[in-house]
């Protein structure tokens, strides 16, 4: 399959490599012309715009950091909209609102091209072992052609059904689940520690007595470790995805109390400087608020 790829970050420069190493024909484009050099020395073709990397391709993916970005490339003067070819498909892999979507998405329809929207479940070392969860939402046909890209790139697909708004909505809300077991996890340690237990005891206790599911493990064990500057998920872009959720949840009618908690903690470690240190250093501000740290 031709294949164009736009967002070559930590995430999108694993996904790439996962789509160079089954076989497919890509071409990458990257904003900041640097980070397309690695996977340019691994065998992909780099395009010097957008416009270039559109050309001929099937599918062009973009995994981009946040809504903005996402409508800079879509919309934006020599975007995917004017450079896309009709009937072509706009793989969007990056979290988005689900009002970024809608927009995205009507305004290629009305180009006559194809959205689909398949955010991606788990950090960047996941994606490089090509065992990413996707939530792929969009027409049926339009899926059935991705798939042999979601072949190399994940494990699993949950489809969304044929709205691209469905995926956009169902990955906000495991990011609002996720975040908000990070969050009360940090609590939990504070809480033992403050009784004299050692933080490993706990992580035992829950990853192996209670909750056995990856994102306790991983998550708790960055926790225990305090290794946060190995960062997989900014708590920048963990505030971005608290704001997401607390837009679909006024959108929908639907209050989401728990975000509050998690989307205040992360700020406070964003105004102390941590913005670029993994999400789970939200566990640190809870830490610091208990008189540990």
């Amino acid at each position: 399959m031709k294949v164009g790829f736009i967002g070559l970050g930590r995430m999108g420069s694993a996904i790439a490599a996962r789509v160079l190493s089954g076989g497919h024909d890509l071409l990458v484009f990257n904003r900041t012309a640097e980070k397309a050099a690695g996977i340019g020395q691994a065998g992909a073709k780099v395009a010097g715009s957008i416009a270039a990397v559109c050309a001929n391709r099937d599918v062009i993916i973009t995994m981009l950091a946040n809504d903005a970005a996402l409508e800079e490339v879509t919309l934006g003067t020599g975007g995917l909209l004017a450079s896309l070819a009709k009937g072509k498909i706009h793989l969007v892999m990056g979290t988005h609102g689900v009002d970024a979507i809608r927009k995205v998405t009507e305004a290629h329809r009305k180009a006559g091209q194809v959205l689909v929207a398949a955010p991606v479940l788990g950090r960047p070392d996941v994606a490089a072992a090509g065992q990413l969860g996707i939530l792929p939402g969009g027409p049926k046909d339009a899926i059935d052609l991705c798939r042999p890209l979601f072949q190399v790139i994940g494990r699993r697909t949950f489809e969304a059904g044929t709205e691209p708004a469905a995926a956009a909505a169902i990955k906000i809300t495991i990011n609002f689940v996720l975040g908000c077991a990070i969050e009360a996890m940090g609590e939990a340690f504070a809480l033992v520690e403050k009784f004299g237990v050692a933080r490993p005891v706990l992580y035992d206790a829950l990853t192996d007595g209670l909750f056995s599911a990856p994102a306790y493990k991983v998550y708790g064990k960055i926790i225990v470790d305090e290794s946060y500057d190995k960062t997989g998920q900014s708590a920048v872009n963990g505030f971005k995805d608290a704001e997401l959720a607390l837009a679909a949840g006024a959108s929908a009618g639907v209050p989401l109390p728990s975000v509050n908690v998690w989307r205040d903690r992360l700020l406070s470690a964003i105004a102390r400087g941590d913005g670029g240190k993994d999400w789970a250093v939200m566990a640190f501000e809870q830490a610091k608020a208990s008189g540990l740290r």
